[in-house]
């Protein structure tokens, strides 16, 4: 591995610091997302099953407010649910804002890598031809120079092209997640106002 390093010269030390910070982007935004973390899929009805039987009680409050995301959304909800239902649903918008927010988190920095990687492989391209001319000489080409100037090349484009594939393929794969469970959250936000209403049983 270190040959390669040395055989792609300098451009390749950008490509690899991006390949670090999108392993570790995709390998927290894996864990971060994990529907258990985010939007469980019990947690609506076993909501409603206590505000029924019980109530709102500071309890249910207190332990939503240290749940999922989705958890803590319900919590701001039922906090206003005295309130009219427009200013029930209009918390829960507000907190879903800063919901979608967090589902977002590092998402673009993601994207960006995976734009930009082709390019910083595309760079080392360009430096690797200019060893390449600069190996010609009046004498004939320096081998040793010709060969270098062609590792720099072929190492940067390879790589460029290693960082941003599965770079762009976990961007989109967490964009769609993201944008599934921001509806699936809405959805269950609107059944617990219409619930806590009384406009629907659950």
């Amino acid at each position: 591995m270190l040959t390669i390093i040395e055989a792609a010269g300098w451009p390749i030390w950008p490509l690899l610091l991006a390949s670090v910070i999108s392993l570790a982007i995709i390998v927290e935004r894996a864990w971060s997302l994990q529907r258990a973390r985010v939007a469980p899929t019990t947690l609506l009805a076993e909501v409603v099953e206590e505000v029924q039987a019980k109530g709102i009680s500071q309890d249910l409050l207190d332990r939503l407010a240290e749940g999922s995301l989705l958890a803590r959304l319900f919590a701001v909800g039922l906090k206003n649910s005295r309130n009219s239902r427009e200013v029930m649903k209009e918390s829960l918008e507000e907190a879903g804002r800063v919901a979608a927010h967090q589902l977002d988190r590092f998402l673009t920095t993601l994207g960006t890598i995976a734009s930009l990687s082709p390019i910083m492989g595309l760079l080392g391209t360009v430096v690797g031809m200019i060893v390449i001319f600069g190996a010609q000489s009046g004498g004939g080409s320096n081998p040793a120079e010709l060969a270098h100037g062609i590792s720099i090349a072929l190492y940067n484009t390879a790589f460029g092209l290693i960082v941003a594939i599965p770079s762009m393929i976990f961007y989109r794969f967490f964009r769609a997640y993201v944008d599934t469970l921001v509806v699936e959250m809405e959805m269950q936000a609107i059944k617990l106002v219409e619930v806590v209403h009384g406009e629907r049983q659950g």
